[in-house]
């Protein structure tokens, strides 16, 4: 399993989206729950999101690798999961 990192603003309604999608994803693939997840508020965490190369949040990478970055579905989210599991490769 590869770590995941999601970039996102508390008041941002797009990050409380992916937010949702991905507990409705884990709950539907709870084996999902296991992959290395570290959120990172981008507003608390200015020195670490800026090491990073996004404009727009949410923005998720997968080891390192950036993979989505704005507006969100749940087919989006499904899509960084399934990559993270290895399922995508």
């Amino acid at each position: 399993m590869s770590e995941v990192m999601l970039f996102e603003l508390p008041l941002c309604p797009h990050c409380r989206r992916a937010r949702q999608y991905q507990e409705e994803l884990f709950q539907a693939h709870p084996a999902w729950r296991d992959i290395p997840l570290r959120v990172v508020d981008e507003s608390r965490e200015r020195a670490l999101a800026g090491a990073y190369d996004y404009y727009y949040v949410p923005t998720y990478y997968v080891d390192g690798k950036k993979v989505h970055e704005g507006r969100i579905t749940r087919a989006d989210v499904e899509r960084v999961f399934r990559l993270a599991a290895g399922e995508g490769r």
